[in-house]
């Protein structure tokens, strides 16, 4: 529930809540569901009620264990905007994250609209990375949503990618992830997707970050991109 990451682009995880629903077409083959399966046939308490929505306030003040400077991904098995949870159990979230400046908490979510009507009722700190799923241009009005934010530090996950995101506006955004679909039924990228992302980023000085090309065994494929690796984070200031 809580602990060290092999996500590329982050150190540990903290789940607080579990569980969530699927709103767009990157959620076809969710990796948090897969998961969350696998762990209720294995007995694990915490995946009781399988993918449903569930809060875990006894993991609250995980991070406040951690004495050492963390990236955290939170809500790697759910979607902290989750129309199901409480605005009162989002705050608590906010106010570990608030008290435990040494670490970097890296919010994702697909209800950017949500985290957008609660923001003034949130505490932003500048340890607080706020970000939103793009994965093709269904939903590219999320990034307008995620702009009108007050974080500090906002960025994109265009993962899994299914499409190409031309003239992408960067205004406001501070870093971009991109990565292929992986696992079974993995959908496949096309490399001038990446590149087409790598280069717009490039020209408005936004930090890249390149997680992998996926596929059913992603190990198979790495995670270079024109013969080198892309593992830029954005600079935070305070």
């Amino acid at each position: 529930m809580a602990g060290n990451s092999s996500i590329e682009w982050t150190e540990a995880t903290w789940n607080p809540i579990t569980g969530c629903n699927k709103v767009s077409d990157g959620c076809k083959h969710c990796y948090a569901e897969r998961m969350a399966k696998r762990l209720l046939a294995m007995g694990n308490p915490r995946y009781k009620n399988g993918f449903d929505v569930t809060l875990h306030p006894d993991l609250l003040d995980v991070p406040k264990k951690w004495i050492k400077p963390r990236k955290i991904f939170v809500n790697s098995m759910s979607d902290l905007f989750h129309e199901k949870v409480p605005i009162e159990f989002i705050q608590q979230v906010f106010k570990t994250m608030n008290e435990t400046p040494q670490h970097s908490y890296q919010i994702l979510t697909k209800r950017p609209e949500r985290a957008l009507e609660l923001s003034n009722h949130l505490l932003f700190t500048h340890n607080i990375w706020m970000g939103t799923s793009v994965e093709n241009r269904k939903v590219i009005h999320r990034i307008n949503l995620l702009q009108q934010i007050p974080a500090h530090i906002r960025f994109l996950s265009c993962e899994p990618l299914l499409g190409p995101l031309e003239n992408l506006n960067l205004e406001g955004i501070h870093w971009v992830i991109v990565g292929g679909e992986s696992g079974p039924g993995a959908r496949p990228m096309k490399a001038d997707w990446v590149r087409s992302i790598r280069d717009q980023c490039c020209k408005r000085n936004v930090a890249f970050f390149f997680k992998q090309w996926g596929g059913v065994q992603k190990h198979r494929y790495g995670r270079e991109l024109d013969n080198r690796t892309y593992d830029e984070y954005p600079v935070e200031t305070y």
